[in-house]
């Protein structure tokens, strides 16, 4: 597998397949939700096996950052590689300077940032139509 960071304009070639799969046509945002401005400042994380994008996330500076619209195809589901992106984000980073990071977890999703340290730290709201909750990660 191949992991690539790097701006939008490097990267939404490869990162909007997936997130159009995952997120548009598999979980049903709308289009006009899917792309915002924060694109153009985060780094951006893809993932390709046999050059295929299969995975992709989103860190975006900040007095907070976050990480966001994280997506695996779902036939690449329940591999680890969820797990191993996470895990280069974080060390993104902290090597950028971070010192605690965010992020808005699908409910369904809070036991897998949970097992690497995230922490709900809010109530239940709605995010485009899904139920999520904000997760903390200290330093």
């Amino acid at each position: 597998m191949k992991r690539h960071f790097g701006t939008w304009q490097e990267l939404h070639s490869l990162a909007t397949p997936v997130r159009r799969s995952v997120f548009i046509e598999e979980q049903g945002v709308p289009e006009v939700l899917e792309w915002d401005e924060e694109d153009a400042i985060a780094t951006h994380l893809v993932i390709q096996e046999n050059d295929l994008p299969i995975a992709t996330a989103r860190l975006i500076p900040g007095v907070t950052w976050r990480i966001g619209r994280m997506a695996v195809l779902s036939s690449y589901r329940k591999q680890g590689i969820g797990s191993q992106m996470l895990k280069h984000l974080i060390q993104e980073a902290k090597y950028q300077g971070a010192k605690h990071i965010q992020l808005h977890a699908q409910v369904i999703a809070i036991p897998f940032y949970a097992r690497h340290g995230f922490e709900p730290t809010g109530p239940i709201f709605d995010e485009v139509g899904i139920d999520h909750v904000l997760m903390t990660l200290e330093f």
